[in-house]
């Protein structure tokens, strides 16, 4: 049966929200380990979630002198062989074509080595390119980085000087980059050249990977379900059929790089604008409340596995981890089958009349009480139910705001899960503007 959660707590950041499908420019230094191939098989079967405009393959400081845009085009191919089945469980994946016209390259050099004069690339001016689109919507492009950020740098150098402070500010403000540490010696660059650049990332010494955030993907840590991030799981759940071959054996971490698009999923929970409320690709504060550079802080979680609670950054993306393996493994399922109701499929949450995955927003006083009513929310699948365990044992939940309240936005989460197989989690958030 699916459990609906309910967790509040307090938080007073705010920028604006984005209710559409994310632009997405990933930055890969593939063939440096297995886990940028990991994360690009999962990240393809979630293509459908995104506008990706660019998958470019780059240099890092562990694959200094070469590229491999061969290897994503290779399982761009194998995507392809699945895509009919794809589209049997979800509109909007795009063709096999239009991946592929997707990938460039960057320059087969480390670091600021190259970035400056004459050190464009096919990468550099496509990144370039599609953040100059004027999008109907407003929306950022979000700029994954999961190797070295040179291509990043040699884009804002090149518009640097080759336009009107103006125009590098109105530029500069179009890019949001979620960066897995750093890589190469650009991206402490870019961040001290271009201080107002929305950037997260994981602040630490160089190469000292064992305090990041991101690690709370799969790496061994008190608390965090380890089985689900094993081998033994992923033989058994995604190295399946003729996609899944493609997802190769882990070599020193599963899928490091997931969490910058793990960030993006539209799931309900979080608001990539809004880097403190948290999602499946963590949660990340402004390094000191006022730049656009946000780094690491700590959830205290009480653990699934063991019943203990624990207090570390990381547990902002390991607490999600049954959902985060549940929907890749459904997902790898749905590359198996044309037949809808062969496999599940996520949960629709439906809050006070409102669908989407925007937060639902509410105003109210000291005294007054609000309700959240989730008895809309269904599945697509027959048969699976969903039940919601609220303080009130019903699809109602009913909270008075207490009298006195300090003014600010508090939060309430609602988490519901199906009874299909793998379980699977959609959220919805409440935002409770107090007066």
């Amino acid at each position: 049966m699916g459990l609906a959660t309910l967790i509040c707590f307090a938080l007073s950041f705010t920028l604006a929200i984005v209710g559409s499908a994310q632009r997405v420019f990933v930055l890969t230094d593939i063939s440096n380990e297995p886990d940028d191939t990991m994360s690009l098989v999962r990240f393809l079967l979630y293509s459908n979630e995104f506008d990706v405009e660019g998958i470019v393959a780059t240099t890092s400081t562990w694959l200094r002198n070469t590229t491999a845009p061969d290897q994503i085009k290779a399982v761009m191919n194998a995507y392809g062989e699945v895509l009919s089945n794809l589209n049997v469980h979800a509109a909007g994946y795009p063709s096999l074509e239009n991946q592929l016209s997707k990938v460039r390259s960057g320059l087969p050099v480390y670091g600021l080595q190259g970035v400056g004069e004459g050190k464009d690339s096919e990468g550099s001016d496509l990144l370039i390119e599609v953040a100059d689109k004027e999008d109907p919507e407003g929306r950022p492009l979000w700029v994954p980085t999961w190797g070295g950020a040179n291509v990043l740098a040699q884009a804002l150098w090149k518009v640097s000087n080759t336009r009107s402070p103006e125009e590098v500010k109105k530029f500069v403000s179009k890019l949001r980059v979620y960066t897995i540490s750093d890589q190469d010696d650009s991206g402490v660059w870019i961040r001290r050249n271009y201080p107002d650049l929305f950037y997260i990332v994981s602040i630490h010494a160089f190469s000292a990977y064992d305090g990041a955030t991101w690690g709370g993907i799969s790496t061994p840590t008190p608390g965090a379900d380890q089985f689900i991030v094993s081998p033994e799981w992923l033989k058994t759940n995604i190295q399946i059929g003729p996609y899944g071959k493609m997802y190769p054996d882990i070599a020193f971490i599963m899928e490091g790089d997931t969490p910058s698009f793990l960030y993006l999923i539209p799931n309900g929970l979080g608001v990539p604008e809004q880097p403190s409320y948290g999602t499946w690709g963590g949660r990340y504060e402004s390094i000191d409340g006022i730049s656009s550079i946000f780094s690491d802080v700590a959830d205290t979680v009480v653990s699934k596995v063991d019943g203990n609670t624990y207090t570390t950054n990381r547990a902002t993306i390991w607490r999600w981890r049954e959902a985060f393996q549940n929907d890749f493994a459904a997902r790898m399922q749905w590359t198996l089958s044309s037949n809808f109701s062969a496999c599940n499929h996520q949960p629709i949450v439906i809050v006070n009349g409102q669908d989407g995955t925007l937060p639902v927003e509410i105003s109210a006083k000291g005294g007054e009480t609000i309700t959240v009513d989730a008895s809309e929310s269904h599945d697509p699948d027959a048969g699976d139910e969903l039940s919601f365990n609220c303080t009130q044992n019903s699809t109602s939940l009913q909270v008075t705001i207490p009298e006195g309240i300090k003014q600010g936005t508090y939060h309430i989460i609602l988490e519901v899960s199906d009874s299909g197989t793998p379980k699977l989690f959609r959220y919805r958030r409440v935002l409770i503007t107090a007066a």
